[in-house]
């Protein structure tokens, strides 16, 4: 395990500068901290849905055990050259999709995120992972970084998506379909 923190603050960010896990230090506004800090900022998003009394044990699991995932790809994407997400990881995932999207009817409108507490935390979640992703690519476009760690949050936003689909019906709340003909006035 690495360095305890004894001392919470430090000070040696006050000048906007961080230190990334090899030791160096680099702006907190450079495009790797955006990253991992989108990829924490998901995790965090993936705690609140766990926070919902509603969310079935299998969920749970399933996504405590993406919560742990997420912290080695915020890992990997802070210690530059570091791997943590394998392909087995990314595979894992779409098993897991396969087997919740499965039983879902098929998708003939766009849905609203909501569907009830739990269905409307995770599609708050699949946004952040989705932003995630994006900037995770903007990285990649100007310093080496896995394909696992874009795939990975690909399939995770798919996944979450699906999940939420899977909470709104669990909810008893059902999905709200976008109404492209409502009135305007």
């Amino acid at each position: 395990m690495g360095n305890r923190l004894s001392k919470i603050y430090t000070r040696t960010g006050d000048d906007g500068s961080t230190g990334l896990g090899d030791g160096s230090r680099v702006g907190k506004d450079s495009l790797r901290v955006n990253a991992y800090g989108t990829v924490d900022e998901a995790n965090s998003a993936i705690g609140v849905v766990l926070a919902a009394p509603s969310v079935p044990a299998d969920v749970r699991d399933l996504l405590t055990t993406v919560q742990h995932q997420l912290f080695d790809l915020g890992g990997e994407l802070c210690i530059p050259g570091h791997a943590a997400i394998s392909d087995d990881d990314v595979s894992a995932l779409e098993a897991r999709l396969d087997h919740y999207n499965d039983p879902l009817p098929a998708l003939k409108d766009f849905i609203l995120p909501a569907g009830g507490e739990a269905a409307a935390r995770c599609h708050l979640a699949r946004t952040i992972v989705r932003r995630a992703e994006r900037e995770t690519i903007a990285l990649a476009r100007v310093e080496d970084i896995r394909p696992q760690a874009v795939r990975y949050l690909n399939r995770l936003s798919d996944l979450l998506f699906v999940l939420a689909r899977v909470l709104a019906r669990a909810d008893g709340q059902g999905e709200v379909l976008w109404n492209h003909q409502r009135r305007h006035g």
